[in-house]
């Protein structure tokens, strides 16, 4: 037994940075590595959840990255911080995809669906805006007070945009007070499979104990229940068992209860008897928050008119948001720069902000105004609120509406996350002048040309 050298140890890190980028997390600091036995080598966790974490989504990038750096033909395993029963000598880890802690201990077929909690979906990286403030309010008391706040929470919106994560960041926060709690963390489409299968095996005694026993239930993507009458039969049931019995449920849907369809009407007002929460596509401000909140989890600097661009460019959830922070970290890895508004626009194309080629984009209205004017596109995307500044960005904003097919709240949200009624301001200020003074309008008009020359050519 030895232990891994420090540098050697610094080395695995940097690899993963460079060749797995889009895994590596800020709290990877926080990991150390243990010894290395026999070819194995062991690696402290902050906690629990981070073991398991690690062992299903990030194990086979560390045993490559280990291999690589070391030249030796070494396995990876991950310990948490304080010795479990499950880790002491007389009971080794649990195979991989098991949470002990999360599930009852009672086996069925299918245990190893339970959903793997992520580090990343906490309370403290979850972004708060006005379309799903009162979800998150609610996933906080539910969290607080499980089985007393509302029971049952209903989460209802649109693909990626926070569901799962509020119902991993009540597991967390249940867990980090109370880590024998038993909770029980599935897709409705793996309870789906794991009653089917046992049905099959004549094992329904130990499904309903897993269920049933549970102080917490959560099911993701409750929706999957449709069309499904056997199955909608066994879940009344154990709706029936847990509420009865204060344990706290948790469901998340892409729709409203009512608007599930083939859904039994005594499920229906269950699931609105407690608490009904709907989350709305993000705006532009949650986005920028967003962008800036994901690139903090993987200590990137990413400048402020990066994390603009990028918000603006992807309006519909978080998803995609992470996957656009995802291609641009990776771009920058590649090329060994630093991550700027000219790469960010190339890493995600150059159709900036989504225009198609022969089109005016945002990038030949700024460089024609910040070449006119002598001013830099910083100072236009910048709080900045100097006449030398502000007109030439209302001039930038006017031209964008006029020449480009993007929204007011995409132009405002490329000149500095600015609202859409900044821009519908802009555009009045710019037409007043035009109107009142015939040399600003000579110069709209040379601008204009020379915006046209740059797609068009001479």
């Amino acid at each position: 037994m030895a232990n891994l050298d420090t540098a050697l140890w610094h080395e695995i890190l940097g690899y993963l940075q460079v060749r797995h980028a889009a895994i590596c997390r800020h709290w990877f600091e926080e990991l150390q590595p243990a010894d290395i036995d026999g070819g194995l080598l062991s690696i402290h966790t902050p906690n629990q959840i981070h073991r398991n974490y690690l062992q299903q989504r990030c194990r086979k990038h560390f045993v490559e990255a280990a291999q690589v750096i070391t030249g030796a033909l070494v396995t990876v395993r991950f310990v948490s911080g304080e010795r479990t029963p499950l880790e002491s000598p007389e009971n080794p880890p649990t195979r991989e995809g098991s949470a002990p802690h999360v599930t009852p201990s009672q086996e069925v077929p299918g245990s190893t669906d339970q959903i793997v909690l992520s580090p990343d979906y906490s309370f403290d990286n979850f972004v708060t805006g006005p379309e799903n403030r009162l979800a998150h309010a609610a996933a906080v008391a539910v969290a607080n007070q499980p089985g007393t706040a509302y029971n049952p929470l209903f989460i209802h919106g649109g693909v990626g945009l926070g569901k799962t994560h509020l119902l991993q960041a009540i597991c967390q926060t249940v867990l980090q007070r109370d880590p024998n709690c038993t909770i029980c963390y599935f897709s409705c489409d793996a309870f789906v499979n794991q009653f089917m299968d046992s049905v099959q095996r004549g094992e329904m005694s130990a499904f309903r104990h897993r269920y049933r026993d549970a102080d917490l239930l959560l099911l993701d993507d409750i929706h999957f229940l449709a069309n499904r009458e056997r199955t909608q039969e066994e879940f009344f049931h154990t709706f029936n068992a847990l509420f009865q019995s204060k344990r706290q449920i948790v469901l998340s849907s892409d729709s409203a209860p009512l608007e599930i369809p083939q859904l039994e009407e005594r499920l229906v007002s269950r699931f609105q008897s407690g608490m009904v929460a709907p989350i709305a596509k993000p705006s532009y401000e949650t986005r920028v928050a967003i962008v800036r909140a994901k690139s903090a989890l993987r200590a990137m600097e990413l400048p402020d008119e990066v994390a603009c661009y990028i918000a603006a460019k992807v309006d519909s959830n978080a998803r995609e948001l992470e996957g656009a922070i995802n291609t641009v970290q990776g771009s920058a890895v590649l090329q060994d720069v630093a991550i700027t508004l000219g790469l960010a626009r190339e890493a995600l194309g150059e159709s900036a902000l989504g225009a198609r080629p022969s089109q005016v984009t945002l990038h030949h209205i700024t460089d024609a105004v910040t070449a006119f004017y002598n001013v830099k596109l910083s100072d236009l995307q910048s709080k900045r609120r100097q006449k030398s500044i502000a007109a030439p960005r209302q001039l930038s904003m006017y031209l964008a509406r006029h020449h480009t097919g993007f929204s007011l709240e995409e132009i405002g949200g490329h000149f500095g996350g600015r609202d859409h009624t900044t821009v519908m301001h802009a555009v009045r200020v710019v037409t007043d002048r035009i109107a009142a003074d015939p040399d600003y309008a000579r110069h709209v008009d040379v601008l204009t040309h020379t915006v046209r020359n740059e797609v068009e050519g001479p």
